[in-house]
Order: structure tokens, then C-alpha cells, then sequence
């Protein structure tokens, strides 16, 4: 796994097996089918109904476990001090690598948060939304630098999450595509009240710049770290790389079109050189030390699965 020097506190954090996790579960009905499960997974994922079922089922439970217990106590608070109740969705986090398929577990948590008793309107979000247009990134000279925390606008991002938790009835995003690899002028995702919003990205567990600033994490009630060996993350990157080659980069209007003719040597070699220039550095200089700030953390082994959970002490 990762650095002892980052190694999580055993004293903070109960570490549960994967089979002592799944059975916390037992006798649930497991919500999704094998065929939403297949629409929910990201490339390169190799995310299956036992994996739902062994890991995200109780997951699920628990979320819903901490999102009532929230709600009950804002209630509670409110009846307090004499006013009336007001209680702001419940907001959770996603964090970790790139390719280490956070992403695949935000679609599926919505998808289970949804069905919870009442069925819950919830929305996902990522943080993409909030880099810098590429624009602005080369004026910044940070276009080297996209993911890193100093790419992102992280006032604005800030700024999303306050008015989400204030309870306002509309609030807007900024829209990232992926096919562009940059920010749509015009094309925002609309919030509209939620009871669950799940933000996913780099550094939504990042600490401040400053004392005096507040953190995107200090406005998230539950926090997720996807964890997995480094050597097993840089693997499944450049598996998706060549995903990507066969299939999005192919488009015309992709960005990385002039990636779709190259060899799979070529191809090898240059995931590796994005890979070892800008994500592994980005990991271990600021992704990987904000593991210790999530309220639970998954440690994937080389396939993928999830093998041990961790989840901070109350």
C-alpha cells in the first residue's frame, strides 16, 4: 500500500475486512441489476454485482445511516433554539487518483443513494467543472499542471457548495467535457435542492490555502478516499489510455484525436509520460496526503476490488 509515512492512525480508524464488511449487509436486497451495473462502470473498472453487493450495499447503509442521524439532529437543533427547521442537503465526498475509478463509485453511489426509503433526490457533481478554462490555464502556465490544486478555481467551487448547503433553491456549475478537455462556455449543471449531493474529485479533501480560508472539506458531512498501491493505479491508467484510444480519442471532436493513430508502443509510452510527469506527482503530493481527512477509506487490490475498509472512529 501506500508509505508509511502515510500510513492512516489505526488508533482513528476501525479497519474491517472485506468479508467482515459484507456482512453487515447480509440479507439485503441487493437494488441494481447486472445490466445497470455494466452502464454504471467507468473503463478499465471491473465493477460486478458481487462487488455491490460485498462492498456498496452496506456502504449505502451506512450513508444513509449518518445522512438520517444528520437530518434528525438539525431538527432537533432547530426545535432548540426555537426555529423552524432548515435542515441543507446532506453533502459526501469522493476523493483519490485518477483511474482509480472514484468516478464509477460516484455514479453508483447516486444510483443507491436514490433508492433509499423515500427515494431521496440526489445529484453528482464533479469538481472538473471548476478547473480553469485552457485559456486560462496557458495564461497561468498551469496547462502541464491540470488536476493540481492550483488548476482549479477553488473560491468558485467553495462558493457552489456554501449556497448548496444554505439551502438556496437554484445553483449553478460550470460544465467540463471531457471530449473537449475543457470548460463549455454557456453549459452550467443545475442543483436544484437535493436532499444528497455527492461531489467527486482530485482535491475535494485539500485543505485550505490559508487558515483564514474555508476548505471544500469543511462543507462535506461524509468523505470517501479511494485508495489503491500507486504501481496498480499507474496500470490501470495507462489500460484506459488505450481504452480511450480505441474509442473516444477516435472522434473527430475529441481533444486527443491525434492520439487515436499511434501504435500501442506509442501509446504505452506516452500514457507512462503523463502518468510519471503529472498524475503520480500530483498523487503523492496532494491526493494522497488528504486520505487522513475522509471519514471512510477503500483499499482497492491489483484487480480493482475492494479488500479492507477503513472508517474513522467517532
Amino acid at each position: 500500500m501506500s508509505a508509511d509515512e502515510n500510513a492512516l492512525d489505526p488508533a482513528l480508524y476501525r479497519e474491517i475486512s472485506r468479508g467482515e464488511w459484507a456482512r453487515l449487509a447480509a440479507g439485503s436486497t441487493q437494488p441494481l441489476s447486472e445490466t445497470e451495473i455494466v452502464e454504471l462502470r467507468g473503463l478499465g473498472d471491473r465493477l460486478d454485482i458481487d462487488e455491490v453487493r460485498d462492498v456498496y450495499l452496506p456502504l449505502s447503509q451506512l450513508l444513509s445511516l449518518y445522512a438520517s442521524n444528520t437530518k434528525r439532529f438539525g431538527a432537533e437543533e432547530a426545535s432548540f433554539l426555537g426555529e423552524a427547521d432548515t435542515t441543507t442537503p446532506f453533502v459526501i465526498a469522493v476523493a483519490g487518483s485518477v483511474a482509480v475509478g472514484k468516478s464509477t463509485i460516484a455514479r453508483l453511489l447516486r444510483e443507491l443513494v436514490s433508492r433509499w426509503p423515500g427515494t431521496p433526490r440526489v445529484e453528482l457533481v464533479t469538481t472538473d467543472g471548476f478547473l480553469y478554462p485552457n485559456a486560462e490555464l496557458e495564461r497561468r502556465g498551469l496547462m502541464d499542471r491540470k488536476g493540481f490544486p492550483e488548476s482549479y478555481d477553488r473560491r468558485a467551487l467553495v462558493q457552489f457548495l456554501s449556497e448548496v448547503k444554505s439551502g438556496a433553491p437554484e445553483v449553478r456549475a460550470p460544465y467540463y467535457s471531457h471530449m473537449r478537455y475543457d470548460i463549455v462556455p454557456d453549459a452550467q449543471i443545475t442543483v436544484r435542492r437535493p436532499d444528497v449531493v455527492i461531489v467527486e474529485g482530485l482535491n475535494v479533501l485539500h485543505p485550505p490555502p490559508s487558515p483564514n480560508e474555508v476548505a471544500v472539506s469543511d462543507l462535506i458531512d461524509f468523505s470517501i478516499y479511494v485508495d489503491a498501491n500507486p504501481d496498480h493505479v499507474a496500470q490501470w491508467f495507462v489500460d484506459r489510455f488505450l481504452a480511450l484510444r480505441r474509442a473516444a480519442f477516435s472522434n473527430p471532436n475529441s481533444f486527443f484525436k491525434v492520439f487515436a493513430d499511434i501504435t500501442d508502443d506509442e501509446a504505452v509510452k506516452m500514457a507512462l509520460g503523463f502518468w510519471n510527469d503529472i498524475n503520480l506527482p500530483n498523487l503523492l503530493e496532494n491526493v494522497q496526503p488528504t486520505r487522513h481527512r475522509a471519514t471512510l477509506v477503500l483499499e482497492k487490490s491489483a484487480n480493482h476490488a475492494v479488500e479492507r475498509v477503513l472508517l474513522r472512529k467517532l
